[in-house]
């Protein structure tokens, strides 16, 4: 079973809400997109519309047919069904007015017809129909949502976390392919035009949203849309990545509340890594410093086993234990005791994680 599987069964209300949102989706486009044809192809089918009823005219006037029959004719002729064919077919002794004016008739109709159909096309190929119109009126529902600005690597891992955790999160993008590939995975999406992210934040309702997160893989842009955003919502909580760790405190002037060197964190869990292969994460904190999170299996020939928090935690900072796949709350208890099989999650500097990982014999 995935870890997504277990929190969704952990919490079924997040289950809830995706599957609330998904059929929210489904509604919502029944009902938009009608409308958003229409609005697309409205010129066109006024102009065919208008061609049809000219038609009738010409057949009510020149063949004296009444106004339904004069309708079905016109209707006929301009669509090419030839159900009905002026003049029994002799374009030899047809009116010559009446000739002008059918080829106008179908040229401009046909015309009209193509260009919805160009018109429809592009706007199924573009994501311009109801995918687009749905995700404008459920993004104006969101509030205390993340906005997620740049979906390169950083950026796609952001919001697979988010959507793991249920929560509620708006994509900036510049890429229309990207763009178009989120309103068909049903994610909610911004397309940013370059150099307007105050447009693009301001889609995303950045008056409504509780986070910003910026992951640009530029450091400029990253700035640009930090100040952007301070510009829109003073209040809002912006986590920013840089990538040089120079401009850490630039980023932090610019507006951001925390800012994650990229480059630093990353080097640094690689190194890490080289020391013990019980890393599982780092915290980078200003007050205390950058501390190790390691996870170590306690064996059989531990000499952690019948130990209890107190002396564990001369060796590093315990925050928990895990036993037959269990938390276990009551570490602090006087009776608790360290037992083979238990995991021990830990928080310290390299050389106290090392002294421990001897101790608990992980090596």
């Amino acid at each position: 079973m995935q870890k997504s599987d277990r929190i969704l069964e952990e919490d079924p209300r997040r289950r809830t809400r995706r599957e609330s949102r998904r059929l929210s989706f489904i509604l919502y486009e029944a009902f938009y997109g009608p409308k958003v044809f229409l609005r697309a192809t409205y010129r066109q089918l006024a102009v065919l519309a208008l061609m049809f009823a000219s038609g009738s005219v010409v057949f009510s006037y020149y063949n004296g047919l009444p106004p339904l029959s004069a309708l079905l004719a016109s209707v006929s002729t301009i669509t090419t069904i030839g159900l009905y064919v002026p003049n029994n077919g002799n374009f030899v002794t047809l009116n010559h007015g009446e000739a002008i004016l059918l080829i106008l008739m179908i040229v401009v109709s046909v015309g009209a017809g193509a260009s919805i159909v160009q018109s429809t096309v592009s706007s199924v190929v573009n994501g311009e129909l109801a995918k687009g119109e749905v995700e404008k009126r459920m993004m104006d529902r969101l509030k205390g949502h993340t906005i997620v600005v740049g979906y390169g690597h950083l950026g796609k891992y952001v919001a697979e976390k988010l959507e793991e955790l249920g929560l509620d999160y708006v994509v900036v993008t510049r890429n229309p392919e990207l763009y178009a590939s989120l309103l068909d995975k049903e994610v909610f999406a911004v397309k940013e035009i370059e150099a307007h992210s105050v447009e693009a934040l301001e889609a995303a309702g950045i008056a409504r949203a509780g986070t910003l997160i910026v992951s640009h893989t530029e450091d400029p842009e990253n700035m640009m849309v930090v100040l952007s955003a301070k510009k829109l919502r003073p209040d809002i909580r912006i986590i920013s990545v840089v990538n040089d760790v120079n401009l850490v405190d630039t980023a932090k002037t610019a507006g951001a509340d925390v800012v994650i060197p990229a480059s630093v964190t990353v080097g640094h869990l690689l190194a890490l890594s080289a020391v013990t292969k019980d890393l599982v994460g780092v915290v980078f904190s200003e007050r205390i410093g950058t501390k190790e999170i390691a996870q170590f299996s306690v064996f059989k020939t531990s000499k952690l086993i019948g130990k209890g928090m107190q002396e564990v935690a001369k060796l590093a900072m315990v925050i928990g234990v895990v036993r037959d796949d269990q938390v276990i709350k009551e570490i602090f208890d006087p009776g608790f005791t360290i037992k083979e099989g238990d995991t021990v999650l830990v928080l310290g500097d390299p050389s106290s994680l090392h002294e421990l990982e001897e101790e608990a014999k992980a090596v």
